[in-house]
Order: C-alpha cells, then sequence, then structure tokens
C-alpha cells in the first residue's frame, strides 16, 4: 500500500477501488488509517536516515509545495515537503547515498533550520531565501546551483530570443562539459582540474555578464537574470576548491519528482499528520531507490527485524529477499 501511494503515486481511493473489483472491502479511510500506523512504526528506520544524511560533509537540500486541507474551511492552504540528500557517488564516495524527507504547514526558514540543526558542513540550494539565511547565520555554508541560473538563461531565450542569454547557456555548457570528465574521479582531481580549467571561465562568464548590464535595459527580464546569475555564481565558487561539491543541486531537485508525481494524482494532504505520513514514506522508498533496491521487496522483510538492529536494515546493509533465501 505505501509503495503504490508514495512509488507508484497510486491515491488510496484508487487502491480501494482495486481492491473493490477483487471483492475486498477496504474503505480509503481505512487504508489512511494504515499509513498512518506504518509510517509511525517505520519512523525509527526515517530517523536512521536522517543521521547519516546530517553525517556527511556535503548535502543538497530543496523543497516543493504541497496543497493541505484546512479542515472546516473547504479549501486548501500551502504547505511544503522538503528534502535533504546525501550522495558521493559523483566522486565515488564510500557513504551510500540517501534522501531524508520532512513536511512542514508553511515555508517559514525555522523550518530547515530545525532540521539541520547539528548539521556542520556545505549545503546544496537553489537560492531560497531561508536556507541562504541559515548559511550565513551557523555553521552550514551554502554552495549555489548552476542549473537553477542556466534555467533562468533557457527562460528567458525561449521567451524573447535572446542573443545574450544564447551565449550565456554555451558558456554555462562549457563549465559542465568539465564536470562530466571529472565524474567518478577521486575529489581532489575534481579539484585540480577545476582550478586549471573551471575557474577561468566562471571568471569570464561573470566578467562578461557584468559587461552586459549597462547595455541593456534595467526593467527587461534578461537584466534580472543577469544580476541574479551575479549574485548566485559568487557563491558557487566553493565547488571550485572542494571536489567533494557538486556545481549544482539536482541531485535534490530529482529527489523531488516524487512529490511533483504525487501531487498530480491525490491533489492534496489530508491533513499535517498526513503529510508527515508521507515524509517517512518518501524518506524509505527514495533512499531504497538510490541504492537500486526493491522497495516493496525490502520493506516486506522489516518484520524478521527488531528495533534495536536499525542499522541492519538500511537498504545498503540489506540484501535483496532471493539473495538473503539462497544464502539460507
Amino acid at each position: 500500500m505505501l509503495v503504490s501511494k508514495y512509488c507508484d503515486h497510486l491515491p488510496l481511493y484508487r487502491q480501494s477501488r482495486i481492491f473493490a473489483r477483487d471483492g475486498v472491502d477496504l474503505d480509503r479511510s481505512a487504508l489512511a488509517g494504515w499509513v498512518g500506523k506504518a509510517t509511525a512504526l517505520l519512523e525509527p528506520l526515517a530517523e536512521a536516515i536522517r543521521c547519516h544524511v546530517l553525517e556527511g560533509q556535503a548535502l543538497f537540500a530543496d523543497d516543493a509545495p504541497v496543497k493541505l486541507l484546512a479542515p472546516g474551511t473547504g479549501k486548501t492552504a500551502t504547505g511544503r515537503v522538503w528534502t535533504y540528500e546525501r550522495d558521493e557517488r559523483p566522486w565515488k564516495g564510500e557513504a551510500p547515498p540517501a534522501a531524508w524527507y520532512r513536511f512542514s504547514a508553511d515555508r517559514k526558514a525555522a523550518h530547515p533550520k530545525a532540521h539541520l540543526e547539528g548539521f556542520a558542513g556545505w549545503m546544496h540550494s537553489d537560492g531560497y531565501a531561508g536556507l541562504g539565511a541559515l548559511a550565513r547565520a551557523g555553521p552550514v555554508r551554502e554552495v549555489a546551483c548552476l542549473a537553477h541560473v542556466r534555467r533562468k538563461f533557457f527562460d528567458v531565450h525561449a521567451a524573447h530570443g535572446s542573443a545574450i542569454a544564447a551565449e550565456a547557456l554555451e558558456r554555462i555548457a562549457a563549465l559542465y562539459a568539465i564536470e562530466k570528465e571529472v565524474r567518478g574521479q577521486p575529489p581532489e582531481n575534481h579539484a585540480s582540474i577545476r582550478r586549471a580549467r573551471a575557474e577561468p571561465r566562471l571568471d569570464e562568464l561573470e566578467r562578461w555578464l557584468q559587461s552586459q548590464l549597462p547595455r541593456i535595459s534595467a526593467k527587461i527580464p534578461l537584466a534580472a537574470v543577469i544580476r541574479h546569475a551575479l549574485t548566485r555564481l559568487k557563491r558557487l565558487r566553493p565547488y571550485i576548491e572542494h571536489g567533494f561539491l557538486e556545481i549544482d543541486n539536482n541531485p535534490a531537485e530529482r529527489a523531488m519528482r516524487p512529490i511533483a508525481l504525487g501531487r498530480k494524482n491525490y491533489l492534496f494532504m489530508g491533513s499535517a499528520s498526513g503529510g508527515s505520513a508521507a515524509a517517512i514514506a518518501y524518506t524509505l522508498i527514495e533512499t531504497a531507490r538510490l541504492n537500486d533496491v526493491d522497495p516493496q521487496a525490502w520493506l516486506d522483510h522489516i518484520p524478521d527485524y527488531k528495533i534495536n538492529r536499525i542499522d541492519e536494515l538500511l537498504p545498503w546493509n540489506t540484501a535483496p529477499v532471493a539473495d538473503r533465501e539462497a544464502d539460507d
């Protein structure tokens, strides 16, 4: 049921109808109750994943809006689902990838501040002011996202055919080409190649963007995009010196795709507790997916483990069910 809803994006009312076709009467409210009880039992496992994510020296952070039913009003409010992902695969780190999700009823900066309490490392983000304020106020240090900058130039070029935007895209593509070459190499190789080849291109991109601003009207969309880019490029620079950092925040954006697909189907979350249950389910299912583990096969044998064996049950420590049976 959890995998059907949070991995395959099948709302509970549709699952109820499927069961009904097979002659099984399972009301949607009963299924909703099971979701709450199951995720409550699974919360210690999600907590273990949280600890693993926050132990890393860098993470990827993002959030997405979701509709939240406002009882008694007949309307919906806008809540948020946040994700924090640890992924060291681009530089062959030994730590397994993992994604941790949280739900909040609004987008106040207090939420990521609470989520990342105790984390002291680098945070890739797309420029949300709440995350930026967190980085400026404490041990968390921010790395900007070049993909987010690129997307704004792409939108301007698509809408207006801007030659300046087109050239900006070409210059950004050259930086990505370098990243494609170094992917999979150790962090020290990333850093040395970036210093030699990417840093001069990044310097030139900044100088070129600054030279374009006086040539265009300050009121057109392109000017706003250039100003935004100049601000974010300054915060991108740590990736040059630190080979374990990435040029963008794409891992977190990919982790948000299940949220985007899910909200097209179930439209809204029924309550804050439902949002919290969803965050636990997404944490388990997305982390399993990142480790190439079948989430349903993994979750199905959880009853074989005791609560004091949580670490053994993390997806990267758990052999696929077929292999476990073969070993037995």
